[in-house]
């Protein structure tokens, strides 16, 4: 199915839902999720966004402004995994455990907006991976139109750009307990060390990266066509003490580069 075919038949099956209440990342799959339900239900379709400390400033802070913009009614729901049971204990299934918590308060959210139904921004290439979290999205009934309806990443990006939506090339985000080994403890000190070092690379220019934690080692992921910048001298040497400043002991590159879900590649 062309992408426009996809396109047309997803708009049909929003407007069969009547009213639906969007889990609102401001990531480039919710965005563009969002957007079409939004055109096609008007006020019947609103974002549920999820605020905690697992999830960068940043990225509340651009969700808020895409639905102000846009006039979209927004939620914005506090969670805090940290009480969720074993969940701080980062076990294999820590996805699934946050999921489960996380959509159980949106499902709740909706009931109390009458929206019939919940949607998630999942799409065909979250599939190949280890993704505990789509098992919790089976269980309470979330729907995925986007992976329903066959949009790989490309397609979202492609017809995100198409709509003129801004999030067409955002780098791909995740929660920030994906930066930590599996059975390493999260911790709100650790959060923050992984969520600034983020920032400070992201403000040197590098977009699409992430900062891994492996006890008080920073594994560095960033694209392998900008390892030639990252080992310049000036930028090695600022990356390195701002690192250390922030409590990493050592500060290493992954020669494999940028990749999602390179903590699963151990189990």
């Amino acid at each position: 199915m062309l992408i426009h075919e996809k396109y047309t038949a997803l708009k049909i099956y929003l407007a069969s839902l009547k009213s639906v209440a969007v889990a609102f990342s401001g990531g480039v799959d919710s965005t563009l999720l969002l957007k079409v339900s939004h055109d096609v239900l008007g006020d019947k379709a609103i974002a549920v966004t999820v605020s905690s400390s697992f999830i960068a400033r940043r990225e509340i802070r651009e969700a808020e402004s895409f639905c102000a913009e846009n006039g979209i009614t927004q939620e914005i729901i506090s969670v805090d995994e940290s009480e969720i049971p074993h969940f701080t204990e980062n076990p294999p299934d820590r996805c699934y455990l946050c999921k489960r918590e996380i959509f159980s308060t949106i499902l709740e959210t909706a009931k109390k907006h009458n929206i019939s139904h919940v949607l998630d921004g999942s799409n065909v290439d979250d599939s190949g991976d280890y993704r505990p979290g789509l098992r919790a999205l089976q269980e309470l009934s979330i729907k995925s139109p986007l992976r329903d309806y066959g949009f790989t990443k490309a397609e979202i990006r492609e017809l995100s750009h198409d709509l003129g939506l801004p999030t067409w090339e955002k780098p791909s985000y995740a929660c920030l307990a994906s930066r930590f080994v599996y059975g390493e403890k999260i911790t709100p000190e650790k959060l923050g060390m992984v969520e600034r070092a983020e920032e400070f690379l992201q403000a040197l220019g590098f977009r699409q990266m992430r900062v891994r934690l492996h006890g008080t080692i920073a594994r560095l992921e960033i694209l392998p066509d900008e390892f030639a910048r990252i080992v310049q001298d000036e930028i090695r040497t600022r990356v390195y003490d701002a690192l250390k400043g922030l409590g990493f002991s050592y500060v290493t590159l992954d020669l494999k580069g940028y990749r999602t879900g390179s903590m699963n590649e151990t189990l």
